[in-house]
């Protein structure tokens, strides 16, 4: 797990420059805070919106990013200000941060812009109940997050804009029919509504002042997943993340007892560390959004052993309120989205295949690069679809071992798929009869693994394979290890005696 975090390829440094703006962009925006003369509490308040807006605007243009950072405040403001003036209205308070839960999760069928906006309404009511907001201080905190949001904006679409310069990015896949984006989601805020609820009453049993850590957990564990296999996993590394978090807080945010220098230090570590392994290792970026929290409660005044070991608790209420919702309410099983996803993958094979047959049969206009990325960007979803079937605490070893297959076999076919595009983009290798001609058969094996049945199609594509071995040639070859790659995925994915490769 750590050498995930820590050691993962990190191409471009695109990890290490997210993390390094991060740090810079809320440091800029927390400075000028005190600068302006706000309190300690809106100086908190701005950091935060900061970091949401560096952090969880992921939307595939620098334009689109720009759109949306300007609307944080339209969806976060006002939720602010009702968490401020239903301070005193427990009842009521409880009931409008359910119905923001359900909304904000409800709204990530709009994307990325509307997964931001859902996260940064959310952890506005969060962050009113942290900071026990009152009407009184909505002028000064909102001043504070739009003061912050401008200096985040400025780092990131002006200083260092560095996506500016990366190759475009891979298209996001269409969401499939049978578990379409607009299903899961509806699905999903109903799920993280009864998980937040069920938080919210045992949380508040709990402790009546910290009580929202529990409705976080809840929510959080829901963020990029599908499945309920997902949604189980996350929340348990969120809860593992808390608990080594608190270790630490115990061991450095303790001893520090609130020490501008000292804590000023941790937390741009902490922020460094939850930009820098939030793309690779969940439960890391946990420990450093813990250690983070330690650090501000210094600030506060309020941190003690007693505290953490609380968090601990209400973080362990909200991901166990996750597991009846996820199991019992509209579940979202493994097994259908990742039929979808491989389902979608072998279709892009088959597309990316296709358009490097038209290149080399001499079609200028075709190319399979963007196809390339594509396939990327599905191969994500299936790796993220699987992690409950592969986590080493899975005790299914007959479907660990098949999710494994597939994973590999898959690999195996987007690294061929790699090899086939740089060729047909090669001017010197097109209307090379052979090539072209492979490229149908392996065009032919992707569509029979999709749509024939079992038998049949390991009998044709079987044939195809013995029929037109390659003589050897180094383009020939990746073309038969293609071909080879998807036979063999009809075997773990079999759909007629054999288990169903989710759960």
């Amino acid at each position: 797990m750590l050498k995930r975090a820590f050691v993962a390829p990190d191409p471009g440094r695109v990890r290490l420059r997210f993390a390094a703006r991060g740090v810079v962009g809320i440091g800029l925006a927390v400075a000028l805070c005190g600068a302006a003369g706000h309190a300690l509490t809106a100086a908190v308040a701005g950091g935060l919106a900061a970091l949401l807006a560096l952090f969880t605007v992921t939307d595939p243009t620098v334009r689109g990013q720009a759109v949306t950072t300007a609307l944080l405040p339209v969806a976060g403001l006002p939720v602010l200000a009702l968490a401020a003036a239903l301070h005193g209205l427990p009842l009521a308070r409880d009931l409008a941060f359910l119905a923001v839960v359900g909304a904000g999760v409800y709204a990530r069928r709009w994307g990325p812009r509307g997964h931001a906006l859902g996260v940064f309404a959310f952890m506005s009511f969060f962050a009113a109940q942290f900071l026990h907001t009152v009407p009184a201080q909505l002028p000064e905190l909102s001043a504070a997050v739009l003061l912050s949001l401008a200096v985040a904006s400025a780092v990131r679409f002006g200083l260092w804009c560095y996506e500016r310069r990366l190759p475009a990015p891979a298209p996001a896949p269409a969401p499939s029919g049978g578990t379409g984006l607009a299903r899961i989601t509806t699905r999903q805020a109903v799920q993280a509504t009864v998980a937040a609820a069920l938080a919210l009453g045992i949380g508040q049993a709990l402790s009546d002042q910290r009580w929202y850590w529990a409705v976080g957990a809840a929510w959080w564990v829901f963020v990029n997943t599908t499945s309920r296999g997902e949604t189980l996993v996350r929340g348990f590394r969120r809860f593992l993340g808390t608990v080594l978090g608190v270790v630490l807080g115990l061991a450095v945010a303790v001893p520090v007892h609130g020490a501008p220098v000292a804590t000023a230090v941790l937390v741009a570590l902490s922020v460094f560390g939850i930009f820098y392994t939030a793309a690779v290792s969940y439960t890391w970026m946990m420990l450093a959004v813990t250690v983070l929290a330690s650090m501000l409660y210094g600030l506060l005044g309020v941190l003690d052993p007693a505290l953490l070991a609380l968090r601990v608790g209400e973080t362990a209420i909200g991901a166990l309120g996750a597991v009846p919702a996820v199991l019992l309410v509209l579940p979202v099983t493994t097994h259908a989205v990742t039929d979808a996803r491989v389902a979608r993958a072998l279709r892009c094979v088959h597309a990316c295949t296709a358009e490097a047959a038209a290149r080399l049969a001499g079609a200028p206009e075709a190319d399979p690069a963007p196809r390339v990325a594509e396939l990327e960007a599905i191969l994500g979803g299936v790796r993220l679809s699987l992690v409950p079937l592969v986590h080493p605490l899975s005790p299914l070893r007959a479907r660990k071992r098949r999710a494994r297959q597939v994973l590999a076999l898959l690999d195996d076919c987007a690294r061929e798929v790699r090899a086939l595009a740089s060729v047909a983009a090669d001017p010197e290798a097109s209307h090379d009869a052979r090539l072209v001609a492979a490229c149908r058969r392996v065009e032919a094996a992707v569509e029979a693994l999709t749509d024939a049945p079992l038998d049949a199609r390991r009998e044709e594509t079987g044939a195809a394979a013995e029929a037109h071995a390659p003589d050897g040639g180094p383009v020939l070859a990746h073309l038969h290890a293609l071909e080879q790659a998807l036979l063999a995925l009809a075997v773990p994915l079999g759909r007629t005696d054999r288990l169903p490769l989710g759960a």
